[in-house]
């Protein structure tokens, strides 16, 4: 079994990575945490190489097996996100929330909302704190 942390270079993506190295680390599961999007110049989120080494780091001095995916290839964060979760025996995919109003969740969508309804494992959603 492994653990899937959706990860994004915010603070809310910190949260879903701290908790997804504690919940690997206390269930001594793997862990692979995956950035992933379609592309192009108005995402955010996206890990550059500085964030993407310093993420590689962090994961190589834990006491588990970790790694990190990236992919900008032109399918959607949860296009990504369900492959990974068919491909690899998946116990628990962790994601982070951010506040948005109501109007807001209304005209952009819901990435977090999308990803609950598609995947077929236990989904974790943390806040930033």
């Amino acid at each position: 079994m492994t653990i899937l942390v959706a990860y994004v270079a915010r603070p809310e993506g910190h949260a879903a990575l701290d908790k997804g190295i504690e919940i690997a680390t206390r269930r001594n599961e793997p862990l692979v945490v995956i950035n992933a999007g379609p592309g192009g110049r108005d995402e955010t989120g996206i890990v550059d190489g500085y964030e993407g080494e310093r993420l590689a780091e962090r994961l190589a001095g834990l006491p588990i097996q970790a790694e990190f995916k990236h992919f900008v290839r032109g399918k959607s964060t949860v296009e990504e996100i369900q492959e990974l979760v068919d491909q690899l025996q998946v116990s628990e995919l962790v994601i982070g929330l951010r506040r948005r109003t109501a109007v807001g969740k209304l005209l952009l969508g819901s990435t977090a909302q999308e990803i609950l309804m598609t995947v077929s494992c236990p989904v974790l959603c943390v806040k930033a704190p």
